[in-house]
């Protein structure tokens, strides 16, 4: 009896071993899977990440070459119609194009070299219109701003507002305007821009096309939730005003 007793205590324990040895075996192998799984979920995740971002670039140099020949007609039209002013238009043309042959084509700019643009851009536009008309600029900008000369502006989101307010502007109206204003302060960049326009001037533009799709999509692929854009019209006078969170979408690019 005290054989079969430690026959039988010494089976239970080859059991218990076993037993240990099997579950720990069967651990391990499901730890690496589970690790081999995760990987190749991280792995999957930033390919398609890569996948995305490559896509978003795509689509903005797309809408680039679409945009980029439609501001140099519009530039070049300016310039033709006032040969009177050729000197002064020139000189600003000069600014205005080095900056779409070089600096428009780096993902990013700084405001400094952004908001230079716009003012150059603006004379350019200045140039076709009665000097007794009522054309109103006005910038507040904080240079001492942290983000003034980061690289955190896409380039040539000026454009459109500007040149939608020239193209659908009423000048004969006895009341016509243009306001424009700009602003940098405390990161944040701030763009109004308001102009009387026929009605049929503004049901064009709400439909107008490429133009005010391509900043709608430039800003939503490239800001996200760091922008807002709105636009209205009310006794004939369109707004449109932009407002980018520079501060906290070079925070976002920093520690991203």
């Amino acid at each position: 009896m005290d054989g079969n007793y430690y026959m039988i205590h010494d089976y239970l324990i080859f059991i218990g071993v076993f037993a240990i040895f099997f579950f720990l075996t069967v651990s391990i192998y499901l730890f690496a899977q589970n690790k081999k799984y995760r990987q190749r979920n991280t792995k999957l995740s930033e390919t398609n990440k890569i996948i995305e971002q490559r896509l978003n670039e795509v689509q903005l140099e797309h809408i680039g070459t679409k945009l980029n020949p439609h501001l140099f007609k519009n530039i070049l039209n300016s310039v033709q119609s006032h040969a009177y002013q050729t000197y002064m238009s020139l000189d600003k043309l000069a600014n205005v194009l080095d900056y779409i042959l070089y600096e428009s084509n780096n993902k990013f700019v700084s405001p400094k070299e952004e908001l230079t643009f716009a003012l150059s851009l603006i004379e350019i536009n200045k140039i076709k219109i009665n000097p007794l008309f009522d054309f109103r600029i006005k910038s507040k900008i904080d240079k001492t701003d942290r983000i003034f000369e980061e690289k955190v502006f896409a380039p040539l989101i000026s454009v459109d507002l500007i040149e939608n307010a020239f193209k659908h502007t009423d000048f004969l109206a006895p009341d016509s305007f243009i306001s424009i204003y700009l602003e940098l302060e405390n990161g944040i960049y701030t763009m109004k821009v308001s102009n009387k326009a026929s009605l049929k001037n503004v049901l064009e533009k709400e439909k107008s096309g490429f133009g005010s799709q391509s900043l709608d999509q430039r800003l939503k692929m490239i800001y996200n939730t760091h922008y807002q854009l709105h636009k209205s019209s009310k006794n004939g006078i369109f707004t449109a005003e932009l407002q980018i969170n520079l501060g906290e979408f070079y925070d976002k690019m920093r520690y991203s």
